[in-house]
């Protein structure tokens, strides 16, 4: 099992647990909600039904009271622990409980003479942890004129009894059961179906992720050879940037940037005329300041296309100098992007030990002499604190690489760092 599919197998289980847990809380709530409701119709059913027909409320002579206390302890024991009747006045005719329902009566808020028309309940959590429903129901003269006028009044208690909420408990379990249940069930389904769904995915981005660097590396190899006798240039300028970026700690993102402006970073001098470009001696002022707007000119073709926008911080900056001297913007010290500061080290190391149409290559010491008179003005100090502990290194492995090699070793370094190894 690969890394992909352990991390789907882990979400499709993480997703059935939480789906669980979530039916189990929402079967508990509606297991009660249903008991409520359930408790109240009930109530009012029932207490219409005993009460009417003992006629303990419409009796105007003083035999209301015994019929009163009758029907409320017909009432009680059974669905209520209280309950309590009073005439249309709110005159309370009788009040009957059960040893329970003495115990939470004191527990129990206290009201006035009742006076409302609408069947109502509360949901109270007692103290000691048992749970009690309290019901107010208005009485009528009979179930099939619920908007007559009210002539009397029923008020019940109920305590919710262990076994009771032991059953809600089973119910909320067993949903929640069957929810995870067919949760697991739809993932196992689902999942050889995501993992090649999502492996296709992934091998097609890595197809256009590198059909996009071959185009890049060809592109970088074709802007080379305009400069110089050969197109290794950009390949090992490139490996340098990557082998020092590693010594500094750069990833991810950022060394992925560097990579691709590494290529690009001289994509500009596409626009300068072959005459300054392969001038075998030294560029004069009017020379330079054309030379100098590959910059710009870079900046331009990049501008826009995605996947090239990466890098734009080498194309800009890689000509811009620690001490603010350097161009096209003279930014000084941190201001320069740090994908810059390394890839200044890099393609000036590069240039100074390779042949070019105007010069034979240098030594190391004389290359290293160079880039050291430079540290603190053209080089970022801690970036050549770096590049020493790799320098003789990075000389002596492409000292001996042919333009091929140089490109099996930029290839492998590439590919690790965009996840195509």
């Amino acid at each position: 099992m690969n890394s992909f599919s352990r991390k789907a197998a882990f979400r499709i289980a993480a997703v059935s647990i939480v789906l669980a847990a979530l039916a189990s809380v929402a079967a508990w709530f509606v297991a009660r909600e249903k008991a409520e409701e359930s408790t109240v119709a009930l109530a009012i059913e029932e207490s219409q039904r005993l009460i009417s027909h003992s006629g303990a409320i419409y009796r105007p002579d003083a035999a209301a009271t015994e019929h009163a206390v009758q029907a409320a302890k017909a009432i009680t024991g059974g669905l209520f622990d209280i309950a309590e009747i009073y005439d249309r006045n709110g005159l309370k005719l009788a009040e009957t409980m059960t040893t329970e329902g003495e115990e939470v009566e004191p527990l129990l808020s206290s009201h006035g003479p009742p006076a409302y028309t609408r069947a109502s309940y509360e949901s109270i959590n007692l103290a000691d942890g048992r749970w009690v429903l309290r019901v107010f129901v208005p009485l009528r003269e009979s179930l099939e004129a619920p908007r007559s006028a009210v002539t009397g009044y029923f008020e019940g208690v109920r305590v919710v009894p262990e076994w009771q909420q032991a059953q809600m408990r089973s119910d909320a379990l067993g949903i929640a059961a069957l929810v995870g249940l067919a949760a697991v069930l739809c993932g196992a389904a689902i999942y050889p179906v995501v993992v090649n769904l999502s492996a296709e995915n992934e091998r097609r981005a890595r197809d256009v992720l590198g059909a996009h660097l071959s185009t890049m590396e060809a592109l970088g190899r074709a802007i080379a050879k305009r400069d110089s006798d050969t197109g290794g240039h950009n390949c090992r300028v490139a490996w340098i940037a990557i082998r020092l970026a590693e010594q500094l700690g750069v990833a991810g993102s950022d060394m992925q940037a560097l990579i691709v402006g590494s290529f690009l970073h001289d994509i500009g001098k596409i626009a300068i005329p072959d005459a300054i470009l392969l001038k075998p001696g030294k560029l004069d002022e009017s020379e330079f300041s054309i030379m100098r707007t590959h910059v710009e000119q870079g900046e331009e073709i990049i501008g826009g296309i995605g996947w090239l926008e990466k890098a734009r911080n080498v194309v800009s900056g890689h000509h811009e100098k620690w001490d603010g001297t350097g161009y096209p913007r003279r930014l000084e010290g941190l201001a320069i992007p740090l994908s810059a500061r390394i890839f200044a080290v890099a393609d000036v190391f590069d240039a100074l030990c390779s042949r070019r149409p105007y010069k034979e290559a240098m030594g190391f010491e004389a290359a290293m002499a160079i880039l050291e008179r430079d540290a603190g003005r053209h080089f970022d100090p801690r970036v050549m604190d770096a590049f020493r502990q790799v320098s003789r290194e990075i000389h002596d492995r492409l000292a001996c690489c042919s333009d091929e090699e140089c490109r099996a070793l930029l290839d492998e370094r590439v590919r690790s760092h965009f996840g195509l190894a």
